[in-house]
């Protein structure tokens, strides 16, 4: 049943306590409840989105997947994106004595991500990001429209700089053992 059709019904009931107020009543908190949880879901995938179009925008150009050492440099690109806004808060927090707390909010959160970012990449489970020095993974990064709503294709998955650097050693290992 619509919630604007519950709605109309308990507008209708007469005593607030009576049983067929309550049972709609409960009907309209389990429809909010539902609704807060598709915008959680929702803000997730936004979120996740404009990670990956800041990486898909670095990649634009790019034909070929990438190297171990390439997508750690990338990642560490990604890690320092605010830099010229955190500069740009401390030029004018510097001003005067009466803009020392103008954008300490912004800067706050901006500190706060950074730093989540760069403990979950650097000694962490890893940042999730598609992996982009698999060549069938790169390729379908590449399709990707934008969209929030097409995440769910992509294969997704927690990269770290312990797991970067320890693939590329033990690769280094093979072709030394090769030779």
């Amino acid at each position: 049943m619509p919630k604007q059709t519950i709605l109309k019904e308990l507008a209708k009931c007469k005593h607030p306590k009576s049983r067929k107020t309550l049972a709609l009543t409960r009907k309209v908190k389990k429809i909010n409840n539902r609704e807060k949880i598709k915008l959680g879901h929702a803000a997730k995938a936004n979120l996740v989105g404009k990670k990956l179009a800041w990486f898909a925008e670095q990649l634009a150009e790019r034909q070929t997947p990438l190297t171990k050492s390439e997508f750690e440099e990338l990642i560490d690109g990604y890690l320092q994106r605010f830099d010229k806004e955190l500069e740009q808060i401390r030029i004018v927090q510097s001003i005067g004595k009466h803009r020392a707390t103008q954008h300490a909010a912004r800067e706050a959160v901006i500190k706060t991500t950074i730093d989540t970012e760069k403990l979950n990449f650097n000694s962490g489970g890893g940042i999730e990001l598609p992996d982009l020095c698999d060549a069938t993974n790169f390729k379908l990064f590449q399709e990707w429209d934008g969209s929030a709503a097409t995440i769910q294709h992509l294969t997704l998955k927690f990269v770290s700089r312990k797991s970067l650097r320890s693939s590329s050693a033990s690769k280094v290992n093979v072709d030394r053992m090769d030779e």
